[in-house]
């Protein structure tokens, strides 16, 4: 990743002052260690004329890859090759943010014990990012930097120079030119918008980010124009962070107007009062859902189906009229870490003796699933592929054949109501398909009449009247006359192997 910020000057304010602000000497080649890589500082050219720094970042991608466990962007179980071919080394991002940061922390700051008076000088800037991604094009880069005061070049890169008509890449040549701005602004102005037109961040992204979005668009972002966008991306789209930022930069355009400080605005509640109860996530709406539904079938012996982590199987613990839980998945690593969260190895004997967890996969039928009383399919359905759907159909309604069967599934047609998730994209990476509710109930009812069930469906979390509830939930119930003819033929089946062992 490469950078460069030039300025010019005269004998009375020589363009070296550049070396100044940024705490690094025109005369040296400078490396230092980061996050992500080490990063350069050398000076192409110096002089009281012009004077250019550059920022060279030389990204360890095998590092990269290691420190984030596949996770991220090629971190897809399916794309595991892209987590070490791709654009990191090369395209500006959130890497050379970083870095930025890491490197010019005085300079962003606007500190320079040495020449005090500098930092708030006005000076004629130019910053050049010769590869730089733009989710959105040239149009939304001049959106981004001409309100700041820039003035903007912006060239796309084609895909292949050789073949025109494949069109452009996301990547665009970027400069920038200003008279107007000192350089702390033009750092800060980075260090923002350079992960916002990637639109996507190489770490996680915790609450401490809104504090740093805020510090870095001090004076700026909350007249930008596109603030709701800045905030949105930058905070890798959390809705929850993108809120309190947008409230935080609400209450510092209503203070600049007031010519107030912030706490004088902001004093509506004691600093010790009570806050308002924030809204119950869905997960849990889903598993008091699943709950009450166990509890009104009368179940007491429950199967859960894909229980990853083990959430649903600790509540399913917690209540006494559920006698046996047995939690099943596929994925060795999911069952040792519910087994870590149900404390099994210090459970007392008496509660240890309600709980298994069962290594095994749903596409499979499987006689340690026999003669529950429910089962449990939360959220599972959609991590299969759909020609996959029929092997667990029979494995759940087919073999083992509980009195009680649970699905819940996304529902696709709530996900514009989502803030956070992008247009035409899923709620988790690996869901390979998410239904509507009519492709949802089509689905159930068609498994219900093949399998001798009754299927009725209930919201899950608030029921929206144009698209929906978030998650719905089919329940499932082996019908009478289907389970007397079950009854009957497995005693028929008994008896016929009682005969046959006497024979023999």
């Amino acid at each position: 990743m490469f950078l460069t910020i030039t300025t010019t000057g005269t004998p009375e304010r020589p363009a070296t002052d550049l070396g100044y602000l940024l705490h690094k000497h025109p005369e040296k080649a400078q490396a230092f260690s980061t996050s992500y890589g080490r990063a350069h500082v050398l000076y192409p050219e110096a002089d009281d004329q012009r004077c250019t720094a550059a920022l060279l970042l030389e990204v360890d991608t095998v590092a990269l890859v290691r420190r984030g466990k596949g996770k991220g962007r090629g971190g897809a179980p399916d794309a595991a090759l892209a987590q070490y071919v791709n654009d990191r080394p090369y395209a500006a991002s959130s890497l050379l943010a970083v870095a930025l940061s890491a490197v010019f922390s005085s300079a962003m700051r606007g500190v320079c014990a040495a020449r005090p008076e500098l930092p708030v000088q006005a000076r004629p800037l130019r910053i050049e990012v010769p590869a730089l991604p733009a989710r959105g094009g040239p149009a939304l880069v001049r959106r981004l930097f001409e309100p700041l005061g820039w003035t903007v070049t912006v060239e796309p890169v084609a895909l292949d120079a050789e073949f025109p008509e494949w069109g452009d890449s996301r990547y665009v040549r970027l400069e920038l030119e200003s008279a107007e701005l000192t350089l702390a602004e033009a750092l800060r102005h980075l260090y923002v918008l350079l992960p916002v037109l990637d639109d996507a961040k190489h770490y996680w992204v915790a609450p401490d980010e809104v504090d740093k979005l805020l510090r870095a668009g001090e004076g700026w972002l909350p007249a930008h124009p596109e603030q709701k966008l800045i905030t949105s991306r930058y905070l890798s789209r959390r809705w929850s962070l993108t809120r309190e930022a947008m409230e935080r930069l609400e209450l510092v355009r209503l203070a600049e107007t007031d010519d107030s400080e912030v706490e004088d605005i902001d004093n509506a509640v004691e600093a010790d009062t009570e806050t308002e109860e924030k809204p119950t996530p869905l997960a849990v709406q889903r598993r008091e859902a699943i709950l009450d539904a166990l509890r009104a079938a009368g179940a007491a012996r429950v199967l859960d189906l894909g229980c990853g982590q083990g959430q649903l199987v600790q509540a399913l613990l917690k209540d006494p009229r559920f006698t046996e839980i047995v939690g099943v998945d596929v994925s060795v690593r999911a069952l040792t870490i519910a087994s870590r969260r149900l404390k099994l190895d210090r459970m007392g004997e008496r509660m240890s003796s309600r709980v298994q967890l069962l290594q095994g996969s749903l596409a499979y039928t499987d006689k340690r699933l026999k003669g529950y009383d429910a089962a449990v399919l939360s959220e599972v359905v959609e991590h299969l592929d759909l020609p996959r759907l029929p092997a667990l159909e029979y494995a759940v309604f087919g073999a083992a054949r509980p009195r009680t069967v649970l699905v819940t599934t996304p529902n696709v047609e709530y996900n514009v109501r989502w803030e956070s998730l992008p247009a035409g994209h899923v709620r988790h990476g690996d869901h390979r398909f998410e239904w509507t509710r009519e492709e949802f109930r089509a689905w159930a009812n068609s498994v219900a009449e093949r399998h001798g069930y009754d299927v009725e469906f209930r919201p899950v979390g608030p029921d929206d009247p144009e698209v929906g509830p978030p998650t719905q939930m089919a329940v499932f119930e082996l019908s009478t006359a289907t389970s007397s003819t079950t009854v009957r033929n497995e005693n028929r089946n008994e008896n016929r192997n009682e005969k046959e062992a006497k024979a023999a």
